[in-house]
C-alpha cells in the first residue's frame, strides 16, 4: 500500500471478517480529520450506503468502486483501482 500523501489514493474492496458482505477501502488520502469526516460524509451520501473512517481510510458498504473513482477524480484526486 502506498504511504499517505504519496499523491495516489487506492481504492480496494474487502470482505474479509464481515460475513461475506464487501466494503471499499479508501487508502492514502492526504487530508486532516475535519477533511477526512467531510469526504466521507460526502461520499455516503451520494453512494447511498454506510461509511467508517478507520485509521485514517474511509470505508463504504458495498462494491462502489467505479462510482467512487469518478467522485474523487472529479475533486482532482489521481486514483487507482487495487485488488479484486
Amino acid at each position: 500500500m502506498p504511504t499517505k500523501g504519496d499523491g495516489i489514493v487506492l481504492i480496494g474492496r474487502d470482505s474479509s471478517g464481515r460475513k461475506g458482505k464487501s466494503v471499499c477501502v479508501i487508502t492514502g488520502l492526504d487530508l486532516n480529520k475535519d477533511q477526512l469526516i467531510m469526504l466521507a460524509a460526502e461520499l455516503k451520501k451520494k453512494c447511498g450506503s454506510g461509511e467508517a473512517i478507520k485509521q485514517g481510510n474511509i470505508e463504504i458498504q458495498g462494491d462502489k468502486r467505479e462510482l467512487i473513482k469518478q467522485l474523487l477524480e472529479a475533486k482532482g484526486m489521481k486514483v487507482k483501482l487495487a485488488g479484486g
